[in-house]
């Protein structure tokens, strides 16, 4: 038996499913940053020719009146994306951006600023418009174990877009008058090029035709979110994800002057600082589906979030040993000077675990939420975000305001996320939990799975394993892409940390009918309960941990569950378990822990899932010694 073969995410630009959709969104990204640059560069330096306002009203103004129409219309544009047909919509929308930089084409040709706000506020509405359906098409053309992989590629192509459409933007502009014609007329060709790349987009149906759009965007907006609050996991995802929003508005927003006063940096500074964090949020990204085994892995979530913290928390003291230049210097002479090195090494660890944070929450949230309503969370979600990048500048200049440095509000701003992941994770354990699995065997163990596409992606099934030692339940959980309701004997419920986690994990205790017959017939309860809510319980038949390696025999439990609830039964063997320190070999502990070694080799193998009238305890454990094989 081979194991389950996944093909690299960078193969999926290959197909026409998911390439045409990439580079639209990528030109999309990329162009909205050019302008936007382009648009604040000249304003910045050039103000007196174009305004009387004063440059910092007309930097803040620009952003915000981007972010405006997120507020105002992604109630109705998630409705929108539900309703019609996605290939045809994303055309929609990219004709509609090449009317907008033809309108902001004519505004820099004629020097009218009013006609360039107008696209600002347009291109703001464009992207409202373009959200929903991005997001909730990957569900629909990506199979569950892509998700993961694709949301990577999708959020590395916006952040590197968005880089370079910032760099091109500068660039461009910086060329005096000549550069104005040449971003009108690249703005307008960049659009273009996203209009072809849509036309190879596949017809991907609309997920709910029969919609009836509520105009109202506020009471939409209401309705959405109070919706989306019916499911804790997709809504404290989305409040996580719009927390990552407010973490990145408020540490980007600081870079311009923390290059130019902290770091005594020219332009390029700012710049080179910019270039380091996005390629750090594209290596994270991409780096997501290698370490969650091409499954939606929310165990990376904690761990983004711890990352964040950490380095966010070293910038501040990495600020602090930078050895000040005399005057301004630009990028290459910034790199030499003492601590330099430190503070971008920060810079891209905190953009490599913000990929970590949000790529897992995505598709978290993709997987997780009810198909005919993934439009309207996306876009519930966008308000949310939309509104704490507003909270976020609030906070920034109340804090600078109070007197803190930037390097302060760096340490502030990682402190904070540090206390709000302790609050999301405290809400849903479930993080936690998978987090810890996911570090188990990410370091202590490798561990490959056999055949884990026999884990149905829905539905419910009965799952029955051998039983080798107490970690039985967590290499199984962090193999499955789904959470599993375990069945453990209640004294494991009594041991300090493994009590707490399946406890936390809503496992469910069970003992024997000399011992407890209460507690035995409540586990059976639960078990038909959550059968029949269509989860998945895992059953260790043996009833307790092996004594000699061998598998015991199969009690008679099993057939009673099946028994009242007729669903698959999925056949499962732990291999290489035997020996660990946390099994009931009688080797001494110490020559154990040493034997195995660290980063030992451990199998899970998934069998056929059996018809419930086929599964009895004998015909069970056979299929599981046969998937086992010698390897104990």
């Amino acid at each position: 038996m081979s194991q389950t073969h996944h093909a690299s995410q960078f193969t999926l630009l290959k197909q026409r499913r998911f390439a045409p959709f990439f580079w639209t969104q990528f030109l999309g990204a990329f162009n909205d940053n050019l302008f936007k640059t382009a648009l604040i560069v000249v304003l910045t330096f050039d103000a007196a020719s174009w305004t009387t306002l004063s440059p910092s009203i007309v930097t803040n103004l620009i952003p915000g009146l981007f972010i405006l129409p997120y507020v105002l219309f992604s109630a109705t544009s998630g409705q929108i994306a539900e309703k019609f047909e996605k290939s045809s919509l994303v055309r929609f929308v990219k004709w509609a951006e090449i009317v907008i930089m033809g309108i902001a084409a004519l505004g820099w040709m004629t020097h009218s600023l009013w006609l360039l706000v107008l696209a600002v506020f347009a291109m703001g509405t464009h992207s409202t418009l373009f959200g929903p359906v991005k997001y909730s098409y990957m569900p629909q053309q990506l199979k569950p174990e892509e998700l993961t992989g694709g949301n990577g590629m999708v959020e590395m192509g916006t952040f590197v877009g968005i880089l370079l459409g910032q760099v091109f933007g500068d660039v461009l502009v910086m060329h005096g008058e000549m550069g104005i014609p040449v971003v009108a007329a690249a703005t307008v060709g960049f659009a273009v090029l996203g209009l072809v790349a849509s036309y190879r987009i596949p017809l991907t149906p609309a997920s709910a035709p029969d919609l009836q759009i509520a105009w109202n965007p506020f009471a939409e907006t209401v309705r959405n979110l109070k919706y989306s609050s019916g499911n804790r996991t997709v809504f404290l995802s989305m409040l996580g994800n719009s927390w990552f929003w407010f973490y990145g508005a408020m540490i980007l927003a600081q870079f311009p002057v923390y290059a130019m006063t902290y770091l005594k940096g020219d332009h390029s500074v700012f710049v080179l600082l910019l270039t380091v964090f996005s390629l750090g949020i594209g290596a994270g990204s991409l780096l997501c589906e290698k370490l969650s085994g091409h499954k939606v892995e929310i165990g990376l979530v904690p761990f983004g979030s711890i990352g964040l913290s950490l380095f966010g928390i070293d910038l501040y003291f990495a600020s602090q040993g930078y050895a000040v230049p005399a005057g301004t210097i630009d990028a290459a002479a910034m790199l030499a000077q003492q601590g330099s090195w430190r503070i971008l090494f920060d810079v891209v660890m905190i953009g490599i675990f913000g990929g970590f944070f949000i790529v897992p929450l995505f598709a978290l949230i993709q997987l997780r939420c009810d198909p005919k309503h993934l439009s309207r969370t996306i876009a519930g979600m966008n308000i949310l975000n939309a509104l704490f990048m507003v909270a976020a500048a609030g906070v920034a200049i109340l804090l600078l305001g109070q007197g803190l440095t930037i390097p302060e509000l760096f340490l502030a701003t990682a402190i904070m996320n540090g206390l709000v992941a302790v609050y999301i994770f405290s809400l849903v354990p479930e993080f936690l939990m998978r987090f810890l699995a996911w570090l188990l065997i990410h370091t202590v163990h490798k561990v490959k799975v056999i055949e884990s596409g026999r884990i149905p992606e829905q539905g419910a099934a009965a799952l029955v394993c051998n039983h080798v030692s107490y970690v039985d339940a967590v290499v199984i959980m962090a193999a499955s892409p789904r959470p599993i309701r375990f069945v453990m004997d209640h004294r494991i419920f009594k041991t300090p940390l493994l009590g707490w986690i399946f406890r936390t994990g809503k496992a469910i205790p069970i003992a024997p009918a000399k011992e407890d017959p209460w507690l035995l017939e409540k586990a059976y309860v639960d078990i038909a309960h959550a059968l029949h809510d269509g989860e998945l319980v895992c059953i260790f038949p043996e009833g307790r941990l092996t004594t000699t390696g061998e598998i015991n025999e199969f009690k008679g439990g099993i057939a009673k569950i099946i028994e009242r609830s007729q669903v698959p039964v999925i056949p499962m063997a732990l291999r290489g378990l035997w020996g660990h320190v946390l099994s009931r070999s009688q080797d001494n502990v110490f020559e154990r822990a040493f034997r195995k070694g660290l980063r030992s080799r451990l199998a899970l193998a998934v069998g056929q899932p059996m018809p419930p009238d086929a599964a009895t305890p004998e015909v069970l454990q056979q299929a599981v010694l046969e998937l086992r094989g010698d390897w104990k």
